[in-house]
């Protein structure tokens, strides 16, 4: 049987298997992620784009077709494209440019006209999308225009000749984006909540949760692996991720030793508590779930930390990182403990 190492520059040996320079410029790359907003003519895409922006950005006109160019915006990282619409009769280049769009986006918005209906060509349009194999949601524009009685209904058809979810919204009056369109977005990548929520503080608490979330997920398979240590530079480096990911969407520089030193602050001893939930892999079967607990929980702790720390403007001192660390693992741990005697819970 596998011995479990004894001191810490066996696991700072394992560590270096980790490309750190490469995790850096990753989550550098996902602070630029882009989205494009995507639709027939007149659908409200410029209104949509100056709604998010908050000032007006891109030309907007009840002419069908106002948008001649590419449309492109910069919140800070993160950049917006509003394309123009897709079924001129003599539009070869306006369509050459939606399509590099739509390629270059890292997520989807597929806007379109609750007013008018779902046409063919709208289906055609969102069919075409999906082969882009990209992130996508689409949205109903001018809801507002829609008497309540009918809003359900107007979705249904929508949903039914799409195939898809649609979410309803209002570029004019703002309904829909904050509370639907914007938490949406976040949830369809990892690497476009981090743009969101650098570019629009409104949403960075639910970039943050989200990134945190996923995180937890994915920590929680990495703990499953059954071999002691084999996780351990994955794990470590996948928290790191998680760690600089909350700090680009706060805004800050924040490099791997910085997010290293951060994390052993709020967790303790970092080699100490890796090894220490390494212990757990020598019991086969309930023993790797355990160790998958230890993970997933750790990580959300550590995430949920490294949110209070950002959130207070890097004002929190060690004590209380470490406090808002053990009150969250005993929080994720609950349901097990409540099995267990009151001192083990102790």
């Amino acid at each position: 049987m596998l011995r479990l190492p004894q001191r810490l520059q066996d696991i700072r040996t394992l560590l270096n298997v980790v490309n750190w320079r490469d995790l850096e410029a990753q989550v550098e790359g996902e602070a630029r992620a882009r989205l494009a907003i995507v639709g027939p003519v007149n659908s409200g895409k410029s209104s949509l784009f100056n709604a998010l922006e908050g000032r007006d950005i891109s030309e907007v006109s009840p002419v069908p077709g106002t948008t001649r160019d590419l449309v492109k915006e910069a919140f800070g990282p993160f950049t917006l494209v509003d394309t123009p619409g897709f079924e001129e009769a003599s539009g070869a280049e306006r369509h050459r440019i939606a399509q590099e769009a739509m390629e270059q986006a890292d997520a989807l918005v597929l806007l379109l006209d609750a007013v008018a209906g779902i046409h063919q060509a709208d289906v055609r349009l969102y069919q075409h999308i999906k082969q882009l194999n990209k992130p996508v949601l689409v949205a109903l524009n001018k809801i507002d225009l829609i008497g309540s009685r009918e809003r359900a209904s107007v979705i249904v058809d929508a949903e039914h000749k799409l195939g898809a979810g649609v979410l309803a919204l209002s570029a004019k009056t703002g309904e829909g984006i904050a509370d639907q369109l914007m938490p949406a977005v976040i949830e369809l990548d990892p690497r476009i909540a981090v743009a969101i929520g650098r570019a629009l503080p409104t949403y960075r608490r639910q970039a943050a949760d989200r990134i945190i979330r996923d995180a937890a997920l994915i920590a929680g398979g990495i703990g499953l692996e059954p071999v002691p240590l084999l996780d351990v530079p994955l794990l470590l480096g996948h928290q790191l991720r998680m760690v600089l990911r909350i700090a680009a969407i706060y805004g800050e520089s924040f490099s791997l030793r910085h997010a290293r030193e951060l994390i052993g602050t709020i967790a303790g001893g970092v080699g100490i508590r890796y090894l220490g939930e390494q212990v757990s892999k020598f019991l086969p079967g309930p023993g790797w779930l355990v160790a998958a607990g230890f993970a997933s929980g750790g990580t959300f702790a550590i995430g949920k930390a490294a949110e209070a720390y950002f959130e207070s403007g890097k004002q929190l001192n060690a004590p209380q990182l470490q406090a808002i660390y053990k009150r969250l693992r005993r929080e994720r741990n609950r349901p097990a403990d409540e099995t267990s005697s009151p001192e083990s819970r102790s």
